[in-house]
């Protein structure tokens, strides 16, 4: 196999941590339609009419983002303490 074909062949092994971040960060786009579609879901199971619909999935998105921004900071942690 050339080595042209390789993928991402062009970047030296300092450059990976760089490259994996960049990675990261995209796919932390996926976590917005899915925050956004659980809370509307689940705040429309509760209520009927569009304004609590909306206010509800608001606090339910916020306490989604909070729940796991905490559990990425206890990953942290427990990843710091090795």
């Amino acid at each position: 196999m050339p080595f042209d074909l390789i993928p991402f062949a062009g970047f030296a092994a300092k450059d990976w941590p760089w490259l994996l971040a960049a990675v990261a960060i995209t796919r932390l786009w996926y976590a917005v339609p899915l925050i956004t579609s659980v809370s509307l879901v689940c705040a429309a199971t509760r209520h009927e009419e569009l304004g609590p619909i909306l206010i509800h999935a608001l606090r339910f998105a916020i306490w989604v983002i909070v729940f796991m921004a905490i559990v990425l900071a206890v990953i942290q942690f427990l990843s710091w303490l090795q």
